[in-house]
């Protein structure tokens, strides 16, 4: 068993790791924490937009005082060359005493090889410790690495019935401020929010991180918009210059329409598709291979729908104001065929909280344990 020490340790160094959510992709969010003598010589979490790693970072604040310390980190350390050395080549080259390791890294260039490497050089290495805790802080890299896509998030605020706008459309706001003040706060904590183009038509939304000081990384905003019908003055078009902006449009969109997004700065991701929409299963793939991590999925109820038909959707964000609005409302879900029961997709609880008036309840997707990847965050 873990000793108090050792844990305490590792929860202050997972707590690092959680700061850093959404701004480190491609590369995971990591905490370090080097102690000696029972004094914290250095912390660190992975550097936003991947680099330092945190361990170098922590190895530079403790100094010379690192030797004959032990690192608490929260994935194993790298040990092949990338755009930056080795992780465990600084650590030797520290002269640590001992590596306490949450769990091991899924990326088959490292997986127990770092471990080797440190164990190799006379370096007391323990693992698993507080695992199931990093495994979810890290299920957005992890996804990434064993199903070439990243972890989606579905969010949804909507009434107690599953209604997010009246008849005529209107929808602002449903919830109370708490509610939409912690919505801000899970994006800013995603590599990126999605949403479908209806939205985007209907709400003419930023989608940016509005709590000041947040995240200093830019979120990206993912766009599915089959025939590139967002108007080339909508905000999220008009400030693709100066804020990451991506849409999934089918190949074939009309050429005229496709420059005018990329002279405004816009990414284009172009992606087999019918009269109804684009391949989504491709569109995260292709989010995969860009190096998104963590995707937050905003909306409208139609890519809901698709996304959950699809089987995409690995957790739920769901807001509810405790209201009732009744059939004739929008659903927070469009309709997407199911006609058994077994057929549902189902999901686990894995807390709810209190927001004012309103509450969150989070989901994780109920998987077979053949087919889940890793600990949902």
């Amino acid at each position: 068993m873990p000793s108090p020490d050792d844990l305490a340790h590792m929860r202050s160094a997972l707590a690092l790791a959680r700061r850093g959510l959404g701004t480190t992709w491609p590369n995971p969010s990591v905490g370090c924490v080097i102690v000696k003598d029972g004094r914290v010589l250095g912390r660190a979490v992975t550097a936003s937009g991947g680099r330092p790693h945190a361990e170098p970072l922590a190895l530079e604040m403790a100094g010379a005082a690192a030797r004959g310390a032990t690192v608490y980190v929260t994935l194993e350390p790298c040990c092949h060359w990338g755009r930056t050395p080795p992780c465990t080549d600084a650590l030797i080259a520290a002269g640590v005493a001992r590596v306490v390791i949450a769990t091991r890294d899924p990326d088959k260039r490292v997986d127990s090889q770092g471990i080797a490497r440190l164990r190799a050089a006379g370096i007391a290495v323990e693992e698993g410790v507080l695992e199931a805790e990093a495994q979810a802080v890290l299920a957005g890299f992890t996804h990434r690495i064993l199903a070439g896509r990243p972890l989606v998030t579905l969010k949804l605020a909507s009434t107690l019935d599953g209604r997010i706008a009246t008849r005529s459309g209107e929808s602002q706001w449903i919830t109370g401020t708490p509610a939409r003040r912690m919505a801000h706060a899970l994006r800013g904590r995603h590599d990126a929010v999605m949403v479908g183009v209806g939205t985007v038509l209907a709400d003419d939304p930023d989608l940016t991180c509005r709590i000041p000081g947040f995240r200093e990384r830019p979120m990206v905003r993912v766009i599915a918009d089959s025939h590139l019908r967002t108007s080339l003055t909508a905000r999220i078009a008009a400030t693709a210059a100066e804020t990451p902006t991506w849409f999934l449009h089918r190949k074939g969109t009309d050429a005229a329409r496709q420059t005018a997004f990329t002279e405004l700065g816009a990414t284009l991701i172009p992606l087999a598709g019918d009269a109804v929409g684009v391949d989504l299963a491709a569109g995260l793939q292709a989010l995969g291979t860009a190096g998104l991590t963590r995707l937050l999925v905003e909306g409208g109820g139609q890519l809901a729908a698709a996304l959950l038909r699809a089987d995409l959707v690995d957790e739920i964000a769901w807001f509810h104001a405790p209201a009732i609005m009744g059939g004739d409302g929008w659903p927070a879900v469009q309709a997407f065929g199911i006609a058994q029961l077994a057929a549902m997709p189902r999901f686990t609880r894995l807390r709810s909280t209190p927001l004012g008036d309103d509450i969150l309840t989070e989901f994780t997707h109920t998987r077979s344990p053949d087919t889940r990847l890793m600990g949902q965050a």
